[in-house]
């Protein structure tokens, strides 16, 4: 397709131009649409497909009987040279999807034909940092606004009917390592995102913005003595440090560069009135050098979303040493018990437990592994804090002979994790979580370091490799009340792409060999699969238009996994990275009949 480069730093397509759009534009989106976005069907207008981040639809067109028939209708490429690590996740409003690709790339595509509306190429530069692949994972809609972040820490808002650039902020400076990848989310108002670069000594934040004007509403740090503040009459007002202070939790100045980066974004739950948001590893790696819990590194928080104070925090790692972080969603869902209902959240971390805990108060219910080899803990005790078992803990540099190189261990899970930042699901039909996780493990050693500002801030050495010889991800329907595993599947490759599920009693994911698969929800029969000729680290989602039920993936092989090397190398050496929107429906009879 012929472009037109706009001096603003986009491109935006002729035919975009030329066009009235009296066939896609669409009307503004509103804080109630984001509220109801998981109850509606015709649009996915969040991250999450809702905030609560269940990432459940109602829908039940495809369904067991019918998902064997569903055919793609339009598969759209982003094109050029810049085909890695596809993880985002669409979204569809009045017959228009906008999906962000690698190297902070914005495309509106029209959702009945998959023709190209416009498109926006952030001009970057060539400094940026990205620690694991030049990823994003999404955008926010608000208004007429098409929100997004970048790989050198702004954040970006363009019109939807013509990709120009409405507002600009930098959040944060990109050589000292940030970045932005998530997928930013909307609450009364108000673009909620995080920041990128823990493994460059950066400070963790949680930061709001006002959705129509970009004007920063309040940022909260995620390291215990760092200020929060608001922003009311243009001034800086002290939002207080939630019961932290400076050293409390972290020795001599090392707070000052502590990490704890909010890389995945955050969910929200209206119940409650809270943001939840997960941190990343403290910084540096090496944990001999910072004693301590650390706080709030490897934490779910809640957070209030008028001033960004810290509600509560739930701290899955204290002390890492395995960089198990613990940033993975948190996710709202109830249960009975006793005949009360639980107001209760999961998450599936890292470090290889699941927890429940109570999202009014961040209260630990429960908490169990959910993978097969462990070896970091040997449990987690009252208060769902890990009980260690030291043996496994990367020994100190500055006990060796040299003062180079500590004791290696052989821990279990990896730090890629038992699970990482691709998204689970939860249906409220079944009452289980479906989890994208992969079982490996690290020879792990510490090494000493100094901070430098834009320079990698580890303090450790390691090499990946997997459990099993015919496997390393696992799919595994969990049930959040016991723990117990209901199926798995398995796959030979690790698992890098999140998990939808839907009433129609389905769950689906990709692959790295490039599947779209479907799953019965109940059983873990595997229903369907279609390859799309690179592997798959976005997230599927589905609507319905004009009576149809139409579900979408990106593919695009790339991520973390490709770039740490390894034995785990070697199993997707041979995977082709891509860049490319399919979207499948059923024939139109079929979709009729299951609609009747």
């Amino acid at each position: 397709m012929n472009k037109t480069t706009l001096g603003t730093g986009f491109a935006i397509s002729t035919l975009a131009a030329a066009i009235s759009f009296s066939a896609v534009v669409s009307a503004g989106v509103t804080d109630k649409d984001i509220m109801n976005d998981q109850a509606t069907t015709g649009d996915v207008v969040s991250n999450g497909m809702g905030l609560r981040g269940q990432r459940y639809s109602s829908l039940t067109a495809v369904n067991p009987d019918t998902v064997k028939d569903l055919r793609p209708v339009w598969a759209f490429s982003f094109g050029g040279e810049k085909q890695r690590g596809q993880e985002s996740q669409p979204v569809v409003k009045d017959g228009v999807m906008f999906v962000t690709g690698s190297y902070s790339r914005v495309f509106a595509i029209d959702v009945k034909t998959g023709d190209e509306l416009w498109q926006y190429d952030a001009r970057l530069p060539d400094a940026i940092m990205p620690c694991c692949d030049v990823i994003n994972r999404g955008v926010a809609l608000y208004g007429d606004l098409v929100i997004f972040g970048t790989l050198d820490a702004k954040l970006v808002a363009l019109n939807k009917d013509t990709g120009k650039v409405v507002w600009k902020k930098k959040v944060e400076d990109y050589k000292a390592g940030y970045s932005l990848t998530a997928a930013p989310i909307i609450v009364k108002g108000k673009v909620i995102t995080g920041v990128s670069g823990g493994e460059f000594g950066v400070v963790g934040k949680v930061e709001a913005y006002d959705a129509k004007t970009g004007q920063l509403a309040w940022t909260r740090p995620t390291v215990e003595g760092h200020m929060g503040y608001v922003w009311k009459d243009g001034k800086k007002v002290e939002n207080g440090i939630s019961g932290g202070e400076a050293g409390k939790t972290w020795p001599g100045d090392l707070w000052k560069t502590g990490g704890a980066a909010t890389w995945l974004g955050g969910t929200y739950d209206a119940d409650v009135d809270l943001l939840f948001f997960g941190t990343g590893n403290p910084a540096p790696w090496n944990s001999h050098l910072r004693p301590g819990d650390n706080l709030f590194s490897s934490s779910r928080l809640g957070i209030d979303p008028d001033d960004g104070k810290i509600v509560w925090h739930f701290q899955t790692t204290p002390h890492d040493g395995w960089d198990y972080d613990g940033v993975n969603e948190l996710i709202s869902f109830d249960y009975k018990a006793d005949g009360k209902t639980i107001k209760a959240a999961g998450t599936a971390d890292r470090n290889g437990f699941f927890y429940v805990l109570n999202r009014e108060n961040g209260g630990f219910i429960r908490g169990f592994p959910f993978v097969d080899k462990m070896t970091w803990a040997k449990g987690l005790d009252e208060n769902g804090r890990p009980i260690y078992n030291e043996a496994f803990r990367p020994g100190n540099p500055a006990a060796s002979a040299d003062g180079k190189q500590g004791s290696p261990v052989a821990a279990a899970p990896a730090f890629l994790g038992g699970k990482n930042w691709m998204p689970m699901s939860y249906s409220k039909d079944t009452g289980l979580f479906y989890v994208p996780s992969n079982e490996w493990e690290m020879d792990i050693w510490n090494e000493p370091v100094s901070y430098k500002k834009g320079a990698a801030y580890l303090g450790a050495g390691f090499t990946i490799k997997a459990v099993n010889e015919d496997y390393i991800g696992v799919l595994r329907a969990i049930d959040p009340k016991t723990g117990k595993v209901v199926w798995d599947y398995k796959n030979y490759s690790p698992l890098w792409g999140g998990t939808m599920v839907t009433k129609g009693n389905l769950v689906f994911m990709g692959t790295p060999e490039g599947y779209l698969k479907a799953f019965n929800a109940k059983t873990g029969e595997e229903m369907y699969k279609f390859n799309t000729g690179s592997g798959i680290v976005g997230t599927p989602i589905t609507w319905d238009m004009g009576g149809e039920q139409y579900v979408s993936v990106v593919s695009g092989w790339g991520g973390a996994v490709p770039l740490w090397g390894g034995e785990v190398a070697k199993r997707i050496k041979n995977l082709n990275q891509g860049g490319t929107v399919w979207t499948f429906k059923l024939p139109k009879q079929n979709a009729n009949l299951a609609n009747n």
